[in-house]
């Protein structure tokens, strides 16, 4: 059977994918040991707040955001997976029980969703060069396998929102730190330690998940923002963006 230019287009977007992502992610490791040694915050797995001051604003106000959540969930079952909107975290998570509601991607605002969280969007725009945000929703029973994240150049924040009264069954290990959520506290970790999560509880439990730049040296910060120009223009990137449109529109239309 011949194969169409449209197939043959898909087949040579796919191959050239799989190999950005492969040696993209040896790039990746190799850069983070020269920002492990220009890191001007502890290279821990788990981090203390403390260092970031913006952090208390964000505790100050976290009932406001969880207001703004509720108001998400509402539609629980319109919010699109995890992996509906970054197909790269399949591997992690096949099935519905990880969804996401994005406020920003990559550096890229979602205006329609922050217009309807504006309490949580002002918060999230504090955060000195903020990359990503959004809801991180885990269905009961949802367990998350051991994994890394791309970049030592971020540090990841979860703001807990909906935590599970059974921190025994619901955690967090990060390069062999078991971490626990606590409504109303930011919890700060390096994600390039491998780390797994598990919600074994028979409740939600929803963080506001957010990265923001690693503070660095002056030359590690210009390798960085060079390192995230080239990786925005990525499959793996524009990709996830253009999925993320997608639901945007249909929820416009279905409104």
């Amino acid at each position: 059977m011949a194969i169409t230019a449209d197939a043959a287009k898909q087949n040579a977007k796919g191959i050239r994918r799989k190999y950005v992502k492969r040696y993209g992610k040896q790039l990746f490791r190799s850069i983070d040991t020269y920002f492990a040694r220009q890191s001007l915050v502890p290279n821990d797995p788990v981090l203390d707040p403390a260092i970031f001051p913006w952090v208390t604003e964000f505790e100050r106000n976290w009932e406001g955001v969880r207001t703004e959540l509720m108001a998400v969930l509402k539609r629980r079952e319109e919010l699109p997976s995890f992996q509906d909107i970054s197909p790269d975290q399949m591997r992690i998570s096949p099935d519905d029980k990880w969804r996401v509601f994005i406020l920003f991607g990559f550096g890229y605002r979602s205006e329609q969703n922050c217009q309807l969280c504006p309490h949580t969007a002002s918060l999230l725009e504090q955060i000195p060069g903020l990359e990503t945000a959004f809801f991180s929703i885990l269905a009961p029973g949802k367990i998350i396998p051991l994994h890394r994240g791309i970049t030592k150049g971020l540090i990841r924040g979860h703001l807990g929102l909906v935590v599970p009264p059974a921190p025994d069954i619901c955690f967090m290990d990060v390069g062999g730190v078991r971490c626990t959520w606590q409504e109303g506290r930011v919890l700060l970790f390096d994600d390039t330690y491998p780390h797994a999560v598990s919600n074994r509880s028979e409740h939600e439990r929803v963080v506001l998940l957010f990265d923001f730049p690693r503070p660095l040296t002056f030359p590690a910060r210009l390798l960085r923002r060079a390192l995230f120009r080239g990786f925005r223009r990525t499959a793996y990137v524009r990709d996830a963006l253009r999925n993320e449109a997608r639901w945007e529109q249909r929820q416009l239309t279905s409104s």
